[in-house]
This record gives structure tokens, C-alpha cells and sequence, in this order.
């Protein structure tokens, strides 16, 4: 009883999977942004793998996978949001944008190519803004990967 409701689909905190899928592949994530952060392809593409590892009981292989994702992060931009009475920015907003190649080769009619972007606001008292990125990258990477992991995983 209950098996019928399945329908053949593996389900996992809100992702769909269907059961004949079982691979996934991750390019690496080039950084094409005018503002290069040296450690930013790797942590975002990493940060990626890690969400499906997590959220999927997909295999990573290198190639020939079920699914692939590919695609680069396009843009990475520091603006002041709110200016002070001095006309100095008291808060400084980081957005990062990838774009993002889905493939599934079970079902082609849900190829996409889509860009995402997120942001953080940080305040310029609180240091400087190297000190600051880290975590506010390891932040906007766990929003941009939540979102690709359900745009790829959570509409069947």
C-alpha cells in the first residue's frame, strides 16, 4: 500500500529525482567577472557538488552523467545600498551572478540555461571588505546553490 504514489520518483528534502537517474556531473565554474576573486571558482563549484552530494543520493562521475551541470560566474560587484548623512555608504552590497547550463539526458524538455544572482549586504564599519568576503561568499554560494538544486531537482 502507498507504493502507488511513488511513481517512480525519489524524493529528498523537496527534490524530485526520478529513480532511473543516478549520475551527476559538475564542471568546473570559470570566473569571467570583470572582478576576479581568485578562490571563487573553486569555492562556488565545490559549494555546488557539496549541495547535490547533500540533497541527492545522485553519483558525481566526470562525464556521461544523467545530469551535468555547466557554466561560469559571470559577475561579481561591490555597491553601496545606503548612504549616511556624510555621503559615505554606510552598507556595501556583494552580488554574485553565475550562469548555469542544466542537461538531464533522461528528459531534454528540461534543459536550461538560466542566470542566477544573489547578494549579501555587509557594512563598511565592520572591516575591510577582504576581511569580510570570505563569508559573505560561502553565504551568497549557499543561496545561488539552493536555488540551481531546485531548479534543476524540484520541478517534475
Amino acid at each position: 500500500m502507498g507504493s502507488h504514489l511513488s511513481c517512480g520518483m525519489y524524493s529528498f528534502t523537496g527534490a524530485s529525482i526520478p529513480a532511473e537517474m543516478s549520475t551527476v556531473s559538475v564542471d568546473f565554474f570559470e570566473n569571467t567577472a570583470p572582478i576576479v576573486v581568485t578562490y571563487l571558482s573553486q569555492e562556488f563549484t565545490e559549494a555546488l557538488k557539496t549541495r547535490i552530494r547533500n540533497q541527492s543520493r545522485l553519483s558525481m562521475v566526470r562525464a556521461d552523467a544523467d545530469a551535468a551541470f555547466e557554466g561560469r560566474i559571470t559577475g561579481y560587484s561591490i555597491t553601496p545600498t545606503a548612504v549616511q548623512g556624510n555621503d559615505r555608504a554606510g552598507l556595501n552590497r556583494l552580488t554574485i551572478t553565475v550562469t548555469v547550463t542544466y542537461k538531464n539526458r533522461l528528459d531534454p524538455k528540461l534543459d536550461f540555461e538560466q542566470s542566477f544572482s544573489r547578494f549579501e549586504d555587509f557594512s563598511t564599519t565592520a572591516g575591510p571588505i577582504q576581511a569580510q568576503e570570505p563569508q559573505l561568499i560561502k553565504n551568497i554560494n549557499d543561496m545561488l546553490t539552493e536555488d540551481i538544486f531546485n531548479r534543476a531537482f524540484a520541478n517534475w
